[in-house]
């Protein structure tokens, strides 16, 4: 009979070799779902995880590693304050979309104005929008003891309805002959997030995640609100014996990830995307919790995830390019990748032991 035992601490060897041991788990039984659908499975695991670096194409997929992994490594590293204290902000997608809508309300209300100040104030609402619309379920979650999860998981199908308003409605371009989206902001130089270095990939949202990293390190690691956070999360009656104010803390939380989530959304509506429209999010405010868990919820370990998030996202447009491998069957392997993190973390806390009957 196989048995759980507690361990007495965690053991730090799975801490590091969980993320690892799931990548590879990941890899193998996604081989065998590729399989399943008649394709080759060394083949397509090949084409998802090494053709956008070593590829004859590399020199055009590795820029694209910067512009996928930017948005989510802002929404991950916000998001990973919350779940360090234990406020479960799920709605990071609805706190995207709300970002990018603001910012770009903004830049195309001064269109066709050129000025230097359009672009920052474009980062100051997206970040605003995005704050604004996590504490909805920060402020009911402290009043009335609602629950985060659900409540911000709903706003985000509210944001999406409000999405496709704002793209057939008042952001819609008057001259796009009654197409729905707004007008392009990457044509428009006031409000465009273009790349810094020409080919690069690198543009604002990569400087901001890369700054953003390096605060998230400095702030868990040396700042008395950081030690909050960790506090809050492993003992939260320690917490409120330490001065914590339980509410505060979920409101700063909450509103953090939602403005850094407001920012992921306003770099891509004003570089990559380019325009507001009805299917501008694609799932990086989902796919940003499976990074900030496989990174164990450190700034760093989040880079490097977001790093391999961002090269699944390649290697799968790829696969279906060459390969014929349908989305689905790429999301269901990104959603592998969680399952199995969550199912090999037990062993950090518990140790497999094996028993006869008669000793169980």
């Amino acid at each position: 009979m196989i048995m759980l035992e507690k361990r007495p601490q965690p053991s730090r060897f799975w801490v590091l070799a969980t993320p690892a041991l799931a990548v590879v788990l990941t890899m193998f039984f996604g081989g065998l779902l590729f399989l399943a659908l008649g394709k080759n499975p060394f083949e397509t695991i090949r084409t998802i995880f090494l053709d956008p670096l070593f590829s004859e194409f590399a020199w055009y997929y590795r820029p694209q590693l910067l512009i996928k992994g930017a948005p989510l490594v802002l929404i991950a590293i916000g998001l990973s304050f919350g779940f360090r204290a234990g406020i479960w902000n799920i709605g990071a997608e609805g706190q995207y979309i709300v970002g990018a809508i603001c910012g770009a309300a903004v830049g195309l209300a001064f269109y066709p104005l050129e000025s230097f100040i359009i672009f920052p104030l474009m980062i100051l609402a997206g970040a605003l929008g995005g704050m604004l619309w996590a504490m909805i379920p920060g402020i009911l979650r402290v009043k009335f003891g609602t629950n985060e999860i659900l409540v911000s998981l709903m706003l985000v199908y509210v944001a999406e309805q409000l999405l496709a308003s704002m793209a057939l409605g008042a952001l819609r371009n008057p001259d796009g002959m009654g197409f729905p989206g707004s007008r392009n902001l990457a044509q428009y130089p006031s409000a465009a997030n273009l790349e810094l270095i020409s080919g690069s990939g690198m543009h604002w949202g990569v400087v901001t995640a890369l700054i953003v990293v390096i605060f998230a390190y400095v702030t868990l690691s040396r700042h008395i609100f950081g030690f909050h956070v960790r506090l809050s999360g492993q003992s939260p009656r320690a917490a409120r014996f330490a001065g914590v104010n339980p509410g505060r803390l979920i409101l700063i939380c909450m509103g953090l990830s939602g403005a850094l989530a407001g920012l992921a959304g306003l770099f891509e509506v004003a570089g990559p995307a380019g325009q507001v429209s009805i299917d501008f999010n694609v799932g990086y405010g989902f796919t940003a919790i499976i990074v900030a868990f496989l990174g164990r919820l450190h700034p760093v370990g989040i880079l490097l995830a977001g790093a391999l998030m961002a090269l699944t996202y390649i290697g799968g447009e790829i696969a279906q390019s060459n390969l014929g491998l349908p989305l689905a069957a790429i999301q269901l392997m990104q959603g592998m990748l969680l399952f199995f993190l969550l199912a090999v973390d037990v062993l950090t806390n518990y140790r497999v032991r094996f028993a006869t009957g008669a000793a169980a």
